[in-house]
This record gives structure tokens, sequence and C-alpha cells, in this order.
């Protein structure tokens, strides 16, 4: 794998997280009871961002340590992937 598949492996890798972190013990202004004029009950209440992102850093590291072993190792190619034998046979 080269540094660049690395680093865009890594950066979807962190968007994809993102995304799933962010709703993670969001507290809303409905929720809280404090809506500010011209927004939505739906809009947060405290967002935390600094610390969803350091978390979704650590997490999306771990996943990408995994991914580069099997990636690296070959523990799953891309003749995994062939299931009507399109590629033809290995060299």
């Amino acid at each position: 794998m080269s540094i660049t598949s690395a680093l865009v492996l890594y950066v979807v890798l962190w968007f994809l997280t993102f995304l799933i972190v962010i709703p993670i013990r969001l507290k809303t202004q409905g929720d809280v009871g404090d809506i500010v004029p011209g927004t939505m009950a739906g809009a947060p209440h405290q967002h935390n961002l600094k610390k969803k992102a350091l978390i979704t850093t650590l997490v999306a590291a771990v996943i990408w340590c995994i991914l580069a072993y099997i990636i690296i190792n070959g523990v799953i190619t891309v003749r995994d992937f062939d299931w009507f034998n399109t590629m033809g046979p290995a060299e």
C-alpha cells in the first residue's frame, strides 16, 4: 500500500467514524428546554466537537491499523472479491 492510499484510507475512515460519533450523547435544545430564538429545537445544546474529533481520531487510527495489516499482509486480496472469475488465473 502506498502512502497516498494509506492517507486516503485514513481520511475516509476518519470521516465515516466522525459521522457515527457526532450523535453520541448529543443533547438538543429541545431536550434541555433552552431553545434559542431563531433555531430549531433539534439543534445541539452543546456539541463538544473538539472531544468528538479526538475520539474519532483515536478510533479511526485503530480501525486503520487493523485494515492496513489486513491489506499489507494479503489476508484479503482483490481476488477474494472476484466471484465470477473475471480476473483470470493468479500469476
